[in-house]
């Protein structure tokens, strides 16, 4: 029987915002129990209160499983490790990347797996450095200011932003910081709520990029169809594009690499009556109920998972699936 780690604790849930340091530092360092399945005999003869205890690990673990390497983690990863070699000894124009899509193809998943694959690089290089931030990751904010966006650099920072503070004294405050840390990546997520076509929007990307010029790191921007909402378009438009490869994410077609991601997530399950193989063999259905999104069908089998597990069935079935209601997007899809 599996206990939970203190990682597992809901007391430090409210930590595990990845847009702090301390969040951050969470889920690079988490490596959630993967638990073990007790002899059937044994898992029958379990009383109620024995099997909440042995459940519970059960449950958190099917909240989350692992993620699996998709195309899109695989590439995000390769083309991150070249551009921070790139930019090791730039001194300015650094190259970056922007990864673009639908919601639910993995974006976030694809670049928080990079950041942490980096940190955990970063790490190795430097063992006796505890002092070092390697990886900053923050989100733009809803109709996001020049000095909304700065305090977010400072926020993650964990720097105090004073209502005195102007917007030159934190960015000062953040560029110091991130030198004097070794910050080599900066993660931008949410890149869709800046318009260009505003000014407030062009201010903000202004900023994004002073900041780039100063902090000697990686850039890399995340949103949902970045190039529809002329990111890429005027003179700030060609200079993005000029300096960053553009990724995009898509939703999975009905193909064999499909069939592998399902039979990767089907492989992670911890159910004692699930047949292996079940949700393999429902693979066109699952892309059917989808559309083919990386993130409907992970959520669409954690779901079932946590059902077989609170219903006592232990198994994932065709039937219970149809009874679980996907996201709108998905379910509009398959429609």
């Amino acid at each position: 029987m599996v206990t939970a780690t203190a990682d597992s604790d809901p007391a430090i849930e409210p930590t595990r915002q990845l847009t702090t340091l301390s969040g951050w530092r969470h889920f690079t360092r988490d490596q959630p129990l993967t638990p073990d399945l007790l002899p059937h005999s044994d898992w029958i003869a379990l009383n109620d209160e024995a099997r909440c205890r042995y459940d519970e690990p059960r449950i958190d673990y099917h909240t989350r499983l692992t993620v699996v390497a998709t195309s899109t983690v695989k590439a995000v990863a390769q083309k991150g490790r070249r551009l921070t070699l790139l930019n090791r000894h730039a001194v300015s124009a650094r190259r970056g990347m922007i990864l673009s899509g639908a919601a639910g193809t993995g974006k976030t998943t694809a670049i928080t797996q990079f950041g942490k694959m980096h940190e955990v690089a970063d790490r190795q290089r430097h063992p006796h450095r505890s002092d070092r931030i390697p990886v900053l990751y923050v989100t733009v904010p809803p109709a996001a200011t020049p000095r909304m966006l700065a305090a977010e650099f400072a926020r993650f920072l964990g720097l105090p932003v004073t209502q005195r503070a102007n917007l030159t004294d934190i960015i000062e405050a953040v560029c110091g910081v991130c030198c004097d840390t070794g910050t080599s990546v900066v993660i931008c997520d949410e890149l869709h709520n800046i318009s260009l076509a505003t000014r407030a929007g062009a201010e903000v990307s202004d900023t994004l990029k002073y900041f780039s010029e100063r902090i000697p790191a990686t850039f890399v921007y995340v949103g949902i169809n970045v190039q529809r909402e002329g990111l890429f378009t005027g003179t700030r438009g060609e200079q993005i594009a000029g300096r960053h490869t553009l990724i995009h994410t898509v939703g999975f077609p009905d193909t064999d690499d499909w069939r592998g991601v399902v039979a990767s997530l089907e492989h992670t399950l911890r159910l004692h009556n699930h047949q292996p193989g079940t949700l393999t063999d429902l693979a066109r259905y699952l892309h059917h109920r989808t559309g083919g999104m990386i993130g409907s069908l992970s959520a669409l089998i954690r779901e079932a998972a946590l059902d077989a597990i609170l219903t006592g069935t232990e198994k994932i079935t065709r039937s219970r699936l149809d009874a679980i209601d996907l996201d709108h997007a998905a379910h509009t899809k398959s429609r």
